[in-house]
């Protein structure tokens, strides 16, 4: 019997590139008969006709699942829905605009057949802007200090996951999800494939800075205590730092009295420790923020509505 992979992938502003997508993972899956598959899209609250695009998908072909959700919720929470929607023994995430390469998820596939828990696709070179490339280093040296990334892993948007790591991410019922932490902390079987990176089909990358910056944030406050522990340091430094220069100062007071104290001295210290109070204050603001959205129960996504045709297709 055939092992069924599900292929999931979150959608924004992909109403030109999804269906070109979706037909190149069906020409990929007829390649490889040890394998069926269905297609799980997840519209993010586009402002095209996205989900219509996938409206009309799921019409023309009954494994294919359309999802859409009531707002933008942003890239890992469209995910999760996504992920709640697979049956396959496999799950493989992939881009909407065509620069993750689905013929080549049979690389990926191999590498879970070969007793990887998750495969992720690793580039040479990537086609993203300098921006998103800025972004992506940011957010691998954030998931290694942070989370405990190993070094020499490659994370990426395309990857391969079994379904008992799918079942365990979806354990995480709380506001902010952020899934490469979230595979992180079921398992460490993990390896890298090499795969192309293509420029994208169409139009440009929907990531800003003011989202960009919100992915960090879900990483490290959701799933480390580190930011805490690194302000507590600075704090011990700082502290230990102000009082040897106070020393400093009475004792060059003490020898030297006509010498001034030096006001501008005084308060570039003065704003300089202010300014780290204030940071510090803020990350755990940060904390206690998420820690109140999540008691009240905020949802990681909401479902407008769906185009499920899979049970009757069965």
């Amino acid at each position: 019997m055939s092992k069924l992979v599900s292929f999931v992938i979150p959608c924004y502003r992909s109403e030109q590139t999804i269906g070109k997508v979706v037909e190149e993972i069906n020409k990929t899956m007829e390649t490889m008969s040890q394998y069926s598959h269905e297609i799980i899209l997840v519209n993010d609250a586009s402002p095209d006709d996205t989900f219509e695009a996938i409206r009309q998908l799921c019409e023309q072909q009954k494994n294919i699942c359309g999802v859409n959700l009531a707002r933008n919720f942003g890239q890992h929470a469209a995910l999760m829905a996504g992920f709640a929607r697979a049956k396959g023994e496999i799950v493989v995430c992939l881009d909407d605009d065509g620069q993750t390469p689905a013929d080549e998820a049979g690389k990926l596939l191999a590498g879970i057949e070969a007793g990887a828990d998750v495969v992720y696709a690793r580039y040479s070179h990537k086609q993203h802007s300098g921006f998103r490339n800025l972004g992506s280093k940011v957010n691998e040296l954030m998931t290694r200090v942070m989370l405990g990334k190993p070094r020499e892993l490659y994370i990426s948007s395309y990857f391969a996951v079994r379904r008992f790591v799918v079942d365990e991410i979806l354990r995480y019922e709380n506001p902010y999800p952020y899934v490469i932490g979230l595979v992180l902390r079921a398992t460490k079987n993990i390896v890298n494939v090499d795969v192309t990176h293509r420029e994208r089909m169409s139009g440009t990358s929907g990531y800003t800075l003011g989202k960009l910056l919100g992915l960090w944030f879900n990483g490290f406050t959701a799933f480390s205590v580190k930011p805490l522990r690194i302000a507590t340091v600075i704090g011990v430094v700082s502290a230990c730092g102000g009082f040897l220069y106070g020393i400093y100062t009475i004792i060059k007071k003490l020898i030297m009295p006509d010498i001034p104290m030096g006001f501008s001295a005084l308060m570039a210290a003065l704003v300089f420790f202010c300014g780290i109070i204030l940071l510090m204050l803020g990350i755990i603001g940060e904390y206690l923020g998420r820690i109140y959205i999540s008691m009240n129960n905020s949802p990681q996504y909401v479902i407008r509505e769906s185009v499920d045709e899979r049970e009757n297709h069965e």
